[in-house]
């Protein structure tokens, strides 16, 4: 049942390599094959035979006399669009040794040409249609299925007719010439480069090693280099004609649409596709086997008495140390039953239930950063559970023990009633507001639900459904039963284990013998029942008065007030029911910082909301909110900081009283600030293995001229870095700056101002911002010199390039910063075509458009590229001519056709959010032009001509203006270029560090 799977999946952490991220999904463990029946073929629409969970009525299901199988729903959101998905059953898992890569493969070839489309011609197609290339155009290979998706906004019937036309053609009478493999060939060679690294690495070693023995540890969708190379039309063509076939398919569409307009479709375009030659039956994916010496544990453990087989260690030297178990069984179709859905829930229950427990240890400063369990079905392939963990120091050792110890201890004995329900309220909470926001669902992520159901072989629940199923679960929920799901996760056929460490300083027989060893059940991480009450919390002052009041002419958006000078727009909508979307805007942002505070610019972005306020630190932040949908997100941006959240109606006081808190009562809890400090440490080595990693590093450091404040701090600086200095820096930002509260959504326009007048309007008046040191307007790099070059210690065929040509900033500007939005799509299509679809050099090459609304200078446009070492100075030439024939001559009217269309669309579809004006309308309580600009954003981005772009680009893209940069890897240089590796000033002088 995919709406519960999808509510219930835990994230693993930032730091903690865990399962291979293939088509996992969280699913109850199996039982023995006995007791896992595949099911039955009973009456009933076809994804739901076999099953008694409730069906979703509002989907219409229907089979082809071909064998092909459609589902089809209306849907509103956003209107005008219709959601279309096609899901192949073929993945890398149903390719043979010589096919390694086809499916993925096949997956780009059908979109390079077919029946109904020419070479090239799809992504065109699409756009003129309305469709933006990557986001509403794009497709996904995984080990079990390939799945066509296409989001075509302000469907006419025509506009409808032509795209299952065209994906009919694609799937069913693709071309498959020699000639397309030739071309598309060193885009996939592309990807396979851009996405390798340390990181690539390890994930294949944890493929490799934890389904050993089964197809999935071999047939990573990406494929090889040689089976690629080796691929000719007719194996491609064998392998299309054996998995491509309707029996094979499903169709989904959902939209603003009669269903039965969309069935018509359906059986318009692929009613006469028929197979070729006899159905071929998928291979068997295996199964997870204990090999003949394999360990067992001494005693209790977290294996239980499941045998232990390999374990490898593997060195990467610049990625932080990381440590997987996996506990594997076999994988089996279940009939998706309610009762198998509420053995889910249970599980879900006893997962949660750990993973409180580990992070209570980390927090209070155990042997590990993060450690989490988390239960799986990967790839129809095992049902896992997985244990990560990024151990702190050196010591390993105790940080494996340490965590067995807390998962022997959940095994050993039953959590407390006062656990249980915790994690019931938390669960009960996000079901109840997927009920609440069942109106927002768009019909993009509905296709998508059954997409993801067909792959994994279960049914889909409306949100009622799914709460009424929890709801009669909960009385099952004992202690007891939650016991016996625990012990069922770690019971496996085998377990085995992977460690990626950054030097060899264990060996496979030490990591195995660390999983065997003794282990004694500790329970100290248990939580205390003691509840925390908003009741016993102190007032943020006396309640403030409203000063002024007054309708912005935005809609229903008003603007309130405060004596104490804090400012409020709200907006009450019926159009967003059970959504309530908070951001309080505030300070200076990195204008508050001195040149020497990036250490604790950065230590703040994680550690700040965890240090707490008033009484409450970050557990009692978590137990406060337990069983209310509140949230604490906070970003630093160029020239103010953010609070946001998402809540809804009922919760809203309450979390305008924590983010109101924090600003009038911080509290300064070390243990967060150390924690954080720990992170960035070991994360800092890894960014210097990858282009990518070197441009997130440096990027936005080079963008600002090399202003130290957003330099990424080095492990030395972050070593410097004290809780006591972090208090120093952030006491007086927090203290000082003028404050917008935004409310928007689903809520009572009369509560919602007492609420604020309790909390903001209850702050003592703020102090000024402190005065900027230089000037306001953003620093730029001088344009016209040499590329900087930087190292990275990654792989010798990965480099990145960039050039950039500084723009402008402000609101005065807005009109320009929209068209040059035009004038970025351009360029985009145009690299695309050059560097990607003709040379096959870059995978992804993208140009995007920066415009600081709230500085005077410091937009810019860039282009960006993954590359191989050699073709960096051809990207510069690329971008060079590219950005010179956009001076000299204007577009066409279909070339600009096909960047306006999209981006018409694209607005017309944000602004049926609210979150959409409550973006735009940041900061308008100190700049009332942004009410002005909002009205004309429509325009602004979508109606120009051909002349304009080309005197806007002879305003920006001269070529002595650009900036540019080349990543390459360490001890290579730039060909051609002259300079050496490592060039530049400063933090560039060093190699990639």
């Amino acid at each position: 049942m995919t709406a519960y799977a999808r509510a219930a999946l835990f994230a693993l952490p930032l730091l903690v390599l865990a399962a291979p991220a293939l088509d996992a999904r969280p699913r109850k463990p199996a039982r023995p094959a006995a007791a896992a029946p595949v099911r039955a073929a009973l009456a009933g629409p076809w994804l739901y035979r076999g099953s008694d969970v409730p069906q979703d009525r509002e989907w219409v299901f229907g089979e082809l006399p071909n064998g092909l199988r459609y589902a089809v729903r209306r849907n509103g959101v956003p209107p005008g669009q219709v959601a279309i998905r096609i899901r192949v059953d073929a993945g890398s898992l149903n390719e043979s040794e010589s096919e390694r890569g086809f499916a993925h493969f096949l997956e780009h070839l059908v979109f390079r040409q077919s029946k109904y489309l020419g070479d090239g011609e799809a992504i065109p197609a699409w756009q003129r249609l309305g469709a933006t290339f990557g986001s509403d155009t794009n497709a996904e290979t995984t080990p079990t299925g390939t799945t066509f998706k296409i989001d075509l906004p302000e469907a006419t019937d025509a506009g409808l007719d032509e795209s299952m036309k065209y994906l009919s053609g694609m799937v069913a009478a693709p071309t498959l010439s020699d000639q397309n493999i030739r071309s598309d060939l060193p885009i996939v060679l592309a990807e396979m480069r851009e996405r390798g690294g340390a990181a690539a690495r390890a994930q294949d070693v944890l493929r490799e090693a934890l389904y050993a023995g089964q197809p999935l540890a071999t047939r990573a969708p990406i494929g090889t280099e040689a089976s690629l190379t080796a691929a000719r039309q007719d194996a491609v063509r064998a392998f299309h004609a054996r998995w491509y076939r309707p029996e094979n398919t499903v169709v989904v569409l959902a939209g603003d649409r009669d269903p039965a307009e969309l069935a018509a479709l359906v059986k318009k375009w692929f009613s006469g596709w028929t197979g070729q030659g006899p159905r071929v039956p998928a291979p068997s994916f295996g199964d997870p086997v204990a090999p003949a010496d394999a360990l067992r544990p001494a005693g209790a453990g977290p294996a239980g008495e499941t045998p232990i087989g390999a374990a490898r260690v593997a060195v990467e030297p610049d990625l932080p140390r990381s440590i997987t178990w996996a506990t594997l069984r076999p994988w089996r179709q279940v009939n998706d039953t309610v009762v198998y859905n509420q053995g889910l829930m249970m599980d879900q229950v006893a997962q949660a239930v750990i993973n409180r427990r580990l992070e209570a240890r980390a927090r209070a400063g155990g042997s590990y950063l993060v450690a989490q369990v988390n239960q799986q079905d990967v790839s129809r392939s095992a049902d896992v559970t997985f244990v990560a963990i990024t151990p702190l120091t050196d010591d390993w050792q105790t940080a494996v023990k340490d965590v067995r110890a807390v998962i022997a201890d959940a095994q050993a004995s039953a959590p407390s009633p006062e656990e249980i329900a915790r994690e019931i309220a938390e669960m009960d909470v996000a079901f109840a507001s997927q009920v609440e926001q069942r109106a927002l669902l768009p019909g993009a992520r509905l296709a998508d639900d059954i997409t993801t159901a067909v792959d994994i072989r279960e049914t889909v629940a409306n949100p009622e459904a799914v709460l009424a199923i929890f709801r009669r679960t909960v009385p099952l929920i004992t202690p007891e039963a939650v016991l016996e799901h625990t012990r069922a996760l770690f019971a496996g056929a085998v377990t085995r284990a992977v460690m990626i460490t950054p030097r060899q300083d264990a060996t496979d027989a030490n990591l195995r013998a660390a999983l065997a060893a003794p282990v004694v059940a500790d329970g100290t991480a248990r939580l205390s029942a003691k509840a925390v009450s908003f009741a016993e919390l102190p007032p943020i002052g006396e309640p403030g008065k409203v000063s002024a009041d007054v309708q912005t002419g935005i809609g229903g958006i008003e603007q309130v007030e405060f004596a104490n000078g804090v400012k409020a727009l709200i907006w009450p909508s019926a159009d967003e029911p059970g959504r309530v979307t908070v951001k309080v805007r505030f300070g200076a942002g990195y204008r508050a910082f001195a040149s020497g505070d990036a250490p604790y610019i950065a230590l703040g972005e994680t550690a700040l909301v965890g240090s707490g306020v008033g009484p409450l630190g970050q557990e009692e932040l978590d137990r406060i909110s337990t069983g209310r949908k509140m949230g604490f997100d906070f970003k630093i941006d160029d020239a103010d900081f953010t609070f946001s959240a998402d809540t809804r109606s009922a919760d809203l006081a309450d979390q305008l009283y924590l983010f109101a808190a924090k600003l009038a009562m911080p509290r300064w809890d070390a243990a967060p600030v150390l924690r954080a400090r720990a992170a960035a440490r070991l994360q800092y080595d890894g960014l210097a293995t990858s282009p990518q990693g070197v441009l997130s590093r440096d990027l936005k450091f080079l963008q600002h001229n090399r202003d130290p404040r957003y330099r990424t701090p080095t492990p030395q600086e972050l070593d410097a870095a004290t809780p006591e200095g972090f208090r120093q820096v952030w006491a007086p930002v927090l203290a000082a700056g003028p404050v917008e509260v935004q409310v928007f959504g689903d809520i009572d326009r009369a509560a919602t101002v007492a609420a604020l007048g309790r909390t903001f309007g209850a702050l003592p008046p703020r102090e000024p911002a402190p005065a900027v040191a230089a000037s306001t307007q953003a620093q730029v790099p001088d344009g016209g010199g040499a590329p900087v070059v930087i190292a990275h210690r990654g792989d010798a065929n990965q480099a990145a390039a960039l050039v950039s040509w500084p723009t402008g900033g402000g609101t005065a500007g807005l009109r320009t910063s929209r068209q040059l939005e035009i004038l970025t799509n351009l360029f985009t299509n145009r690299l695309l075509d050059r560097m990607r679809e003709k040379m096959g050099a870059s995978y992804a090459p993208q140009v995007v458009s920066s415009w600081p609304v709230d500085l005077d200078s410091g937009g810019s446009i860039t282009a960006l590229a993954q590359l191989q070492p050699g073709d960096v100075p051809m990207f510069f030439q690329t971008a060079d001519e590219i950005a010179a024939d956009l001076v000299a001559n204007p577009p066409t009217a279909d070339e600009l056709a096909r960047v306006t269309e999209p981006l018409k669309q694209q607005i017309s579809r944000a602004a049926t959010s609210s979150a959409f004006f409550m973006y735009q309308l940041e900061g308008a309580t100190g700049d009332p032009g942004r009410f002005a600009a909002l009205r004309s954003i429509l325009t602004d981005y979508t109606v120009t001509t051909p002349a304009a772009m080309q005197a806007l680009a002879a305003q920006f893209l001269r070529k002595n203006r650009s900036w540019r940069v080349a990543i390459v890897p360490q001890g290579q240089g730039l060909v051609g270029n002259g300079s050496a590796t490592g060039g530049g000033t400063g933090m560039m002088g060093r190699t990639g560090r």
